[in-house]
C-alpha cells in the first residue's frame, strides 16, 4: 500500500497537471493572438496617420501658388501675430512640422514593426515597386512606382511655375525704381519663379540621405539606395537655381544695375549678395560631385560637400525666414541626424583582428555588444584616425548578428587612396612582431539596414554579384544559414559571381564552409563563377579553394579602447528626441522674438524697422540651442547605455579545408567555374524556368551599373509576375532588387 499510493497519487495528478498546462498554453496562445492583432491595428493606424499628413503637406504645396492661398495665408499670419506664436510659429507648424511629424510616427512604426516580424508579409507591393520598367544606360533602372513619382513631381513643378507666372503677368507694371521696361520686367519675373522651383527641390533634398532618422526605410528603401534620389533632386535644384541667378544678372546687366544690386546688403527684402554666394557654393558642390570627379578624386568631393552649411545659411539670408521654413523640415532632421551620428561614433573601438587577401582586400573584425542586432545587408560607416581624422566610408557588413554574437566583420577592397592606405597599414602590422603590434582605433556609425527581411521571403533566390558587390550577399548567406526557421526564408539559392581575376575569388573566404557543404539544413547553395579577364584550363572550385591558404591573419591588441560597437539608439528613443527637439526650438524661437525684437513688432511699422537678417539670426540661434540641448540629452543616454570593457572573444579558428573526402568532392562538382566570358543571364533565368514551377524567385543584384542593367533587362523579359488570371501560375515570378555595397 505504501508503494501503491504514490503511484495512485501520480496517476491522479498527471491529468490535472496536463490539463492545467494545456489551459495555460491555450491562454498564452490566445493572448499572443490578441497582442498580434493589437500590434497590426496600431501599425495600420500609424500608417494611416503618415499617409494623411503627407497628403496634407502635398496639398499645401499644390495650393501655395494660387491666389486663394495667398489671401488666406496673409489673414492667417495677421491673426497669428496677435498670439504668442507669431507668424514664425505658424510657418513652422504648417510648413516644417509635417515632415518632423512623419519622421516621429515613422520611427514608432519601424519600432513596432520590428517587434512584430513573426508574421509573413505579402509580396505584392514588393513585386510592383521593385520590378524594373525602364532599363537604360542613361536613366538607370527605374521601377513603375519611381516613374510615377517622377512624373507627378514634374507635373507639380510645371503647375507651380504656370500658376506663379500667370498671376505675375496679370498685374505687371513697369518698375520705375529699377528703370525696367515691360519685357525686362517679364523676364525678371520668369527668372524669379525659377528660384521657387529650386526651393521645392531643396525642400526634399536632404530627406534621402538621412541615416538614423531615415524616412525612406518606411518604404523599404535603404540609405545607400536612396542616395540617387538626393542626386536627382540636387541636379534639378542647381539647374533651376542657375537659370534663376543667371537670368537675374542678365536683366540687371541690360538695365545697367548689376553692380548696384548684386553688392547691396539691404535691411529688408531679398539680399542678392547672399543669393550670389548661395549659387556659387551650390555650383562648386555640384561640379565636384560629378561621377568623373567623385570616383577619381573622392577627397575633393567629400570635403567640398561640407560647404552645404554655407549654402543653407546664405539661402536663409537671401530668401528670408518665410521661404526658409518651407525647406527647414529636411534641414532640421538632417542636422539632428548628423549630431546623433557624431555622438554615436564616440567613443572609439578597436579592431580585434584582420585578414589580408591576395586580391588586395582586407577583412576587419570589430567587437560589438551582444545585444546589438542588425539585419542582413546592413552597412556601417567607418573612420580610421590613423588614416584620416575626417573621412568616413561606408561598407557592407558580411557577418550575421544571429551567428556572431560578439563580433561584426567587413571586407574592404583596395580601390582608392583611403582603402590602399588601410591595406598598407594592416600589412605593416602583420610584418611586425606580435610584441610590437599596437591596437588600431576605429570610429563606427551604424549599423544601418532594412527594417525587415521581407525582400528575402521568396521560395528561391538568385544572387548576382560583381567584384566587391559580393559583400552584402555574404551577410545574406550567413543569415539564411544560421536561421532557425525553415519556412521563413528560401531553401534554394543560386549565386552568380562575376570577377575579373581568379584571385578575387578569395572574397568568398567567409562562406567557404557553405561552398564545401553546399546543402545544409536551411539552404541549398549553388555557385556559378565567371572570371572575365583570365583563361585557365582545368581549374575548378577545388583548385580555387586552395588559394585560401594565401590568406594572412593579424591578431591585434584591443587595449586602445574599452568599448564595443553598440549601434544607434532605438527608433522609439529617436522619436522622443526628435519630438523634444522641435518643442525646444519653438520655445527658443518664441522667446527670442519676444525679448530681442521690439515689443511693437506685430505692427507693420516696427516690422519694417527690424532688419530681416536679424530675424534670420534669431532662427539660427534658436536652432543651434535646440541642437545643443538635445545633444546633451543624447550624450547622457549614450553613456548610460554604454558598457565599459570588451568581453573576451573567442575567435573562430579558420581550419584548412579538407577537400579529400569523396562527399566534399561531389559537392564541389555541383559548382561551376567559367573563364574568359561573361554570364548570359537569359540562359541563367531560363534554367530557373526548368527547375522551378510557379514559384516566387527573388533576384538580388549588387555590382557595377552595367551588370545591374543586364540583370534587370533579363528579369523584365523573363518575369511573369503580371500575368493575371484565375488559374494557378505555372511559370516562375522573378522580382528584382538592386543593392549597393558602397556610395
Amino acid at each position: 500500500m505504501g508503494i501503491f499510493f504514490p503511484k495512485e497519487g501520480l496517476a491522479v495528478e498527471e491529468p490535472v497537471s496536463l490539463s492545467r498546462g494545456l489551459g495555460s498554453s491555450s491562454h498564452l496562445r490566445l493572448k499572443s493572438i490578441d497582442s498580434g492583432m493589437a500590434s497590426s491595428t496600431l501599425l495600420a493606424i500609424l500608417k494611416l496617420l503618415m499617409i494623411l499628413i503627407c497628403a496634407g503637406w502635398v496639398a499645401l504645396w499644390i495650393l501655395k501658388p494660387t491666389q486663394i492661398w495667398t489671401r488666406k495665408w496673409k489673414v492667417a499670419e495677421e491673426s497669428a501675430n496677435n498670439t504668442i506664436f507669431g507668424y514664425y510659429g505658424l510657418n513652422f507648424a504648417v510648413y516644417t512640422f509635417p515632415i518632423i511629424a512623419v519622421c516621429i510616427i515613422g520611427l514608432l512604426f519601424l519600432d513596432l514593426k520590428a517587434a512584430n516580424q513573426r508574421s509573413r508579409s505579402s509580396r505584392t507591393s514588393s513585386i510592383i515597386s521593385s520590378s524594373p520598367l525602364v532599363v537604360n544606360s542613361f536613366l538607370g533602372i527605374l521601377s513603375s512606382i519611381e516613374i510615377l513619382v517622377i512624373l507627378l513631381f514634374i507635373l507639380f513643378l510645371a503647375w507651380t511655375y504656370y500658376a506663379r507666372i500667370s498671376n505675375d503677368f496679370k498685374k505687371l507694371l513697369p518698375d520705375k525704381s529699377l528703370k525696367l521696361n515691360l519685357w525686362q520686367l517679364k523676364y525678371l519675373r520668369i527668372a524669379t519663379r525659377f528660384g521657387l522651383l529650386a526651393e521645392a527641390c531643396l525642400a526634399l533634398l536632404l530627406l534621402p540621405i538621412l541615416r538614423g532618422l531615415a524616412l525612406f526605410r518606411i518604404l523599404g528603401i535603404q540609405f545607400e539606395a536612396s542616395v540617387r534620389y538626393h542626386t536627382w533632386l540636387g541636379t534639378a535644384m542647381i539647374f533651376f537655381a542657375a537659370i534663376h541667378g543667371a537670368s537675374t544678372c542678365f536683366v540687371w546687366g541690360v538695365s545697367h544695375h548689376i553692380q548696384k544690386e548684386i553688392w547691396k546688403w539691404q535691411s529688408t527684402g531679398r539680399i542678392y549678395l547672399a543669393g550670389a554666394i548661395t549659387l556659387v557654393t551650390g555650383l562648386v558642390i555640384y561640379v565636384t560631385s560629378l561621377p568623373q570627379i567623385r570616383r577619381m578624386k573622392f577627397e575633393i568631393f567629400y570635403y567640398t560637400h561640407h560647404l552645404y552649411t554655407i549654402f543653407l545659411v546664405f539661402f536663409l539670408f537671401h530668401g528670408g525666414d518665410r521661404h526658409f521654413y518651407t525647406v527647414f523640415g529636411g534641414l532640421f532632421l538632417f542636422s539632428l541626424d548628423k549630431l546623433l551620428r557624431i555622438i554615436q561614433s564616440s567613443p572609439r573601438t578597436c579592431m580585434i583582428s584582420a585578414r589580408t587577401f591576395p586580391s588586395k582586400a582586407v577583412e576587419i573584425v570589430l567587437p560589438k555588444d551582444p545585444w546589438l542586432k542588425y539585419m542582413a545587408t546592413s552597412v556601417i560607416f567607418m573612420k580610421i584616425p590613423a588614416i584620416s581624422h575626417l573621412q568616413w566610408h561606408s561598407f557592407s557588413i558580411i557577418s550575421s548578428s544571429r551567428a556572431e554574437n560578439q563580433t561584426m566583420s567587413v571586407i574592404i577592397k583596395s580601390e582608392g587612396w583611403w582603402t590602399n592606405s588601410l591595406y598598407d597599414l594592416i600589412q605593416a602590422e602583420i610584418e611586425k612582431g606580435a610584441d610590437k603590434r599596437k591596437g588600431i582605433p576605429v570610429a563606427i556609425e551604424g549599423p544601418y539596414g532594412p527594417a525587415s527581411l521581407d525582400f528575402l521571403k521568396y521560395d528561391s533566390l538568385l544572387l548576382v554579384a560583381g567584384g566587391s558587390g559580393i559583400t552584402p550577399f555574404l551577410s545574406i548567406l550567413e543569415e539564411l544559414n544560421s536561421s532557425s526557421s525553415k519556412s521563413r526564408y528560401p531553401s534554394r539559392i543560386h549565386l552568380v559571381y562575376v570577377i575579373k581575376k581568379a584571385q578575387d575569388f578569395c572574397l568568398l573566404h567567409p562562406i567557404s564552409h557553405l561552398l564545401v557543404n553546399h546543402s545544409t539544413e536551411n539552404c541549398h547553395l549553388n555557385l556559378k563563377l565567371f572570371v572575365t579577364q583570365e583563361t585557365q584550363a582545368g581549374v575548378g572550385i577545388k583548385e580555387l579553394l586552395n588559394e585560401f591558404s594565401k590568406v594572412r591573419t593579424l591578431e591585434l591588441d584591443t587595449v586602445c579602447a574599452n568599448y564595443a560597437v553598440h549601434g544607434p539608439e532605438s527608433p522609439c528613443c529617436l522619436a522622443a528626441i526628435v519630438g523634444m527637439s522641435s518643442i525646444i526650438f519653438l520655445f527658443f524661437l518664441i522667446c527670442f522674438n519676444h525679448v530681442i525684437i521690439p515689443s511693437g513688432k506685430h505692427s507693420n511699422s516696427s516690422k519694417q524697422k527690424t532688419p530681416s537678417w536679424m530675424v534670420d539670426l534669431l532662427l539660427i540661434a534658436a536652432f543651434v540651442l535646440a541642437l545643443a540641448c538635445n545633444g546633451l540629452v543624447a550624450v547622457l543616454l549614450r553613456w548610460r547605455r554604454l558598457k565599459k570593457g570588451i568581453q573576451p572573444i573567442s575567435e573562430k579558428d579558420m581550419k584548412p579545408l579538407d577537400l579529400s573526402s569523396a562527399e566534399i568532392r561531389n559537392a564541389l562538382e555541383e559548382h561551376e567555374v567559367h573563364f574568359g566570358g561573361r554570364p548570359n543571364f537569359e540562359d541563367i533565368f531560363g534554367m530557373f524556368q526548368e527547375e522551378t514551377c510557379g514559384s516566387n524567385i527573388g533576384v538580388l543584384v549588387c555590382g557595377p551599373e552595367t551588370l545591374k542593367e543586364s540583370v534587370a533587362a533579363a528579369c523584365r523579359k523573363q518575369s511573369n509576375c503580371f500575368k493575371f488570371g484565375g488559374g494557378k501560375r505555372t511559370e516562375p515570378c522573378f522580382t528584382f532588387h538592386s543593392l549597393n555595397f558602397t556610395l
